[in-house]
């Protein structure tokens, strides 16, 4: 079978060729650009806890050394400390909150090209600009322009490539959305601050050319990226004003202006916009080609990393074994609500949070609320933040009557906890993610104490290695101590990309056996569908 086009080597199509990779699907990535990054320190990504693992998991080393992990997040209003919060395992209490991870973008994308460099399942083509593009029941043609010039055959085709997305341009899809939402002027360089290796959100700060907002974010070796939100429009940043800035933002925090650096600057635009379908036949959109978003601290890459890892499992099943549309259709269905809602979030948000005085005024405690969803979708949390949920998912089975209520809804990403894999060695269950397989997670307490070789043979194993063995797609059986909310004997049914399915209160073989099924999209086909994808509101 032919392998995935990938249009665009950016993060978003790194990642989607080594998820692919993993699962035993060749991709060929189709790269524009000749393949040297250019190195901005200004230009940097913020990585949520589940993007992060993924990236990790595909065998990118950037985030742990040249990566860092926040120890913490200060939120500032005028001259008062609003919220100080520990973050990632240093931090108090049973269940911390997750430390994000700021990373160079450059250096992210050169960790991930290295990754796809020791795979042999992508092959990258430099130079390859598609100007033609053509699809069958078969699979997708697209022609490259010179210098390149040539043809492509792919079984399916994921367009990647960014904002202008010549692929959407060429399905003729549209990208309604809203243009300037937020501009910042962005500064990175290397001093001492207050606060080593934690965030910092300060609101509406006391001196001169402090503006409405300012954010520090740390990286290694002493380097800080600096954000400064701007009016909409006017307000032309120069490189005296922008100097001016960093001077007085860090006299204003240190009590004079310390020794520094500047490494790099730079102004930037935010947008929203929306692509209207995200699925034509074989080809698909992911990333900025298919959503553009990022004011108020939400983050653009984690949504393009999450729709990578939706994409990839149904289009390996879709290679390997064939797929119904609606599995491919799910994508669609499962991404574009996720984003929209996020969309909506912030657009409903933005006129609270930036807009000057009426209502929010009158509202008592009003200041500290905004500071803290501010703050959340910062650090991945609440509306703006936190991970998608497929609650409504076209892969959701129906409820069943052996389901029990755990601590994951269905639909939510799992939490991850230990498990003991096939092999009798212990790992986090986000390590067994995306290797084209459904899991079985039974919940055992005291399971921990005793040799896989006995227990695998005890009490409801047999039964469940019976059930899994007879499950429509290959899946993986794991054994957990504990999970939060499930008593002993709890089944879940764990999605590749890391979505619970389903739990049950013990070992149900035909309920699990119809949730499997549902998680698949019903059995695969083959038949051509229309141009047309239903429209997502």
């Amino acid at each position: 079978m032919d392998p995935v086009i990938i249009v665009g080597a950016g993060p978003v199509g790194l990642v989607l060729s080594l998820a692919l990779a993993a699962q035993g699907v060749p991709s060929v990535l189709l790269d524009e650009d000749p393949g040297k990054d250019e190195t901005r320190p200004a230009r940097t990504v913020v990585l949520r806890e589940d993007t992060a693992a993924l990236v990790e998991r595909l065998g990118c080393k950037t985030l742990a050394d040249e990566g860092l992990r926040w120890a913490g997040w200060r939120s500032m209003r005028r001259r008062q400390l609003v919220r100080r919060l520990p973050l990632g395992e240093g931090a108090p209490g049973d269940d911390p909150a997750a430390a994000p991870v700021h990373v160079p973008q450059h250096a992210l994308v050169r960790g991930l090209r290295d990754a796809v460099a020791a795979q042999e399942l992508v092959r990258t083509a430099r130079l390859s600009r598609i100007d033609t593009l053509e699809q069958d029941p078969a699979g997708v043609t697209v022609h490259t322009r010179e210098p390149g010039s040539t043809w492509w055959r792919g079984s399916y085709l994921v367009g990647c490539d960014g904002a202008r997305s010549t692929v959407r341009k060429l399905l003729d899809i549209r990208f309604p959305g809203r243009t300037a939402v937020e501009r910042h002027a962005v500064a990175a360089l290397r001093t001492e601050l207050p606060w080593p290796d934690e965030a910092v959100l300060h609101r509406l700060p006391p001196w001169r050319t402090g503006g409405a907002e300012v954010t520090a974010r740390p990286l290694p070796d002493g380097v800080w990226r600096l954000d400064w939100l701007l009016p909409p429009r006017g307000e032309l940043v120069t490189p005296d004003v922008l100097v001016a800035r960093v001077r007085d933002t860090l006299a204003g925090w240190c009590g004079e202006t310390p020794p520094y650096e500047l490494l790099d600057t730079g102004v930037y635009t935010l947008h929203h916009r929306l692509a209207r379908r995200w699925r034509v036949k074989r080809a698909f959109l992911a990333g900025d080609a298919a959503h553009l978003l990022g004011a108020l601290g939400t983050q653009g890459l984690d949504e393009g990393l999450r729709d990578a890892e939706n994409l990839a499992w149904k289009l390996a099943l879709a290679w390997h074994h064939g797929a119904s549309d609606l599995l491919l259709d799910s994508y669609q269905a499962e991404r574009r609500a996720a984003v929209a809602s996020r969309l909506r979030a912030a657009d409903q948000s933005l006129p609270i949070l930036r807009g000057g005085g009426g209502l929010r005024t009158l509202v008592p405690g009003s200041a500290r609320g905004h500071d803290s969803l501010l703050s959340d979708a910062h650090l991945g949390c609440g509306p703006l933040g936190a991970p998608p949920s497929y609650s409504h998912s076209p892969l959701a089975p129906p409820r069943a009557e052996a389901h029990t209520t755990v601590g994951t809804a269905p639909g939510a990403p799992v939490a991850d906890v230990r498990v003991t894999a096939p092999d009798g060695t212990p790992v986090r269950l986000r390590e067994r993610l995306g290797q084209g397989q459904l899991l079985v997670v039974l919940v055992a307490p005291g399971t921990g104490v005793w040799d896989r070789r006995h227990w695998m043979r005890a009490g409801v194993m047999p039964r469940l290695v019976e059930a899994v063995d007879a499950m429509p797609v290959k899946g993986e059986l794991l054994v957990a101590e504990s999970y939060p909310g499930a008593s002993a004997h709890t089944v879940l049914l764990v999605r590749p990309d890391g979505h619970l399915v389903e739990s049950f209160g013990g070992v149900r073989p035909a309920e699990l056996l119809a949730a499997a099924e549902a998680a698949r999209g019903g059995a695969a086909r083959t038949s051509e569908r229309s141009d047309q994808t239903a429209d997502i509101n």
